[in-house]
């Protein structure tokens, strides 16, 4: 069904005076509840709304342990799995889930999976918790009672309303199914109400009409009884689909979803970064400056590699071209068609990277802005072939031979690469965020580049200034 477009004054605010009382109960909730909580996040994007948790870059026994272990409430296991193929995707998460089960037996602690998935809805749904429900049934004989899908994220303007997903453009709420991103080769999709976008990427086999539906008025007049017994009326995997255009929409729904947990029923939870702050009950901090964050490599340049095709991305590297001292390389990414070529590319613009870094200016590596398109393609083959330039667009900062004083990676794939086969993070601390939805890793002392921040900035997020904003704050 088409959904209309509407102006974003038809959200209104959280009630202000119920605040207060939201924020009581969800840290009441969370500091009586045992379970760990771990978020599983398809790119490295998922950390835009948190500070001081740590995110693993492996999924080893060693990796979850330390997670397990921790004194946080909740750490992130880092999958890269939107760059994955479906085969891929379920071994990997085939993996992670046997694996959580293993060390949940050792420890004793409970936990509660979060897989942290894109706002505008693409991603391997529903192949991914899908698999995480056939092995923890499989592994411990119990039933996962229901999933949750909450694709809100204030931060990125990606609302839920009266059941329908929206994106935000300007002052317009578009239907997330007539956006750029339900197009995507890999995992477009034609719905924008939830209920129908579940019987669609499922093939039927979740109906529209068996969704459960979490309602602003629900939430907004805290009936908390009425949502918890909705949450617990769910079996046989069905889905709960919660509405919300406020980060208190989703602490109210948190506050119920763990009053069900502490009765022993069981969820997965599909969604975009504000459930998994809600969950965790991570505080908001003030964006970051510049004395924030360590620069270890000060008087050289910094570096930033623009891997996403989005129109938005397009618009902020535009923008940010109005920086003048910034040197600008353009890589021909269409040469991974010619065997070779892409290396060969790769090792000129290295070059130049490495001479300018070293005189104290800030480079810019961006790939072709016009997507390149294949006769007769697939899904698939369009997928390897992006993991390839990306792979291409890393080696910009994994190869430098002159260490830069920042990095900054623009789009899921890229940022996913850069961060683990570039700068080789195996356990990175989250800063914060400098620009709303853009978050900061500290990278540790076993990484390529120590001591550095590295922004990662997603493809979708931010008005056109917004990655120019963050450029200037890291140059000072």
């Amino acid at each position: 069904m088409q959904e209309k477009r509407i102006d974003v004054s038809v959200m209104e605010a959280f009630p202000e005076e119920k605040k207060a009382l939201v924020d009581q109960l969800l840290k009441e909730a969370v500091d009586k509840s045992r379970f760990k909580i771990v978020a599983l996040d398809d790119d490295p994007t998922g950390v835009q709304t948190v500070h001081g948790v740590h995110v693993y870059t492996d999924w080893t026994e060693d990796s979850i342990r330390a997670g397990f272990n921790e004194e946080n409430k909740l750490f992130f296991i880092l999958t890269n799995s939107r760059g994955f193929t479906a085969e891929q995707t379920k071994k990997a998460h085939t993996e992670i889930a046997e694996r959580i089960q293993k060390i949940y037996a050792e420890t004793g602690i409970p936990y509660l999976i979060i897989s942290r998935s894109d706002s505008t809805l693409r991603g391997h749904f529903p192949l991914e918790t899908e698999t995480l429900r056939q092995v923890y049934e499989k592994k411990t004989g119990g039933r996962v009672d229901g999933e949750i899908l909450a694709p809100y994220f204030f931060e990125g303007g990606r609302f839920t309303l009266n059941n329908v997903h929206y994106v935000k453009y300007g002052r317009e709420l578009v239907p997330a199914g007539e956006t750029e991103f339900a197009k995507d080769e890999t995992f477009g999709y034609t719905s924008s109400n939830m209920g129908e976008y579940i019987e669609e990427k499922t093939k039927g086999e979740y109906k529209a009409s068996d969704v459960t539906f979490i309602t602003l008025t629900e939430l907004r007049t805290l009936d908390l009884d009425g949502i918890e017994g909705k949450i617990e009326a769910v079996h046989d995997f069905r889905k709960i689909v919660v509405n919300a255009t406020d980060d208190y929409d989703v602490k109210v729904f948190a506050i119920a979803l763990y009053r069900a947990l502490a009765k022993g029923r069981h969820f997965l939870i599909r969604s975009a970064a504000a459930m998994v702050k809600a969950m965790g009950n991570i505080s908001t901090i003030p964006l970051l400056t510049k004395k924030d964050m360590v620069f270890s490599n000060a008087t050289h340049g910094g570096v930033i590699v623009v891997g996403s095709h989005t129109k938005k991305t397009t618009a902020q590297l535009e923008m940010l071209k109005s920086i003048e001292s910034i040197h600008f390389i353009e890589m021909n990414s269409d040469l991974v068609l010619k065997p070779g070529a892409l290396e060969e590319e790769t090792r000129r613009i290295l070059r130049e990277e490495n001479e300018y870094i070293e005189k104290g200016i800030t480079v810019c590596v961006s790939t072709k802005r016009q997507l390149l398109k294949v006769e007769n393609d697939t899904p698939e083959e369009a997928l390897l072939r992006s993991v390839a330039i990306s792979d291409a667009v890393q080696k910009c900062v994994g190869e430098l031979t002159v260490a830069p004083s920042f990095v900054v990676a623009k789009g899921g794939i890229t940022s996913s690469d850069v961060g683990i086969k570039a700068l080789r993070v195996k356990r990175a601390t989250v800063l914060g965020q400098i620009q709303p939805g853009v978050p900061v890793w500290g990278t540790d002392d076993e990484s390529r580049f120590p001591g550095i921040p590295y922004v990662i900035f997603p493809g979708n997020v931010g008005e056109a200034e917004t990655l120019r904003n963050a450029v200037q704050i890291l140059m000072g």
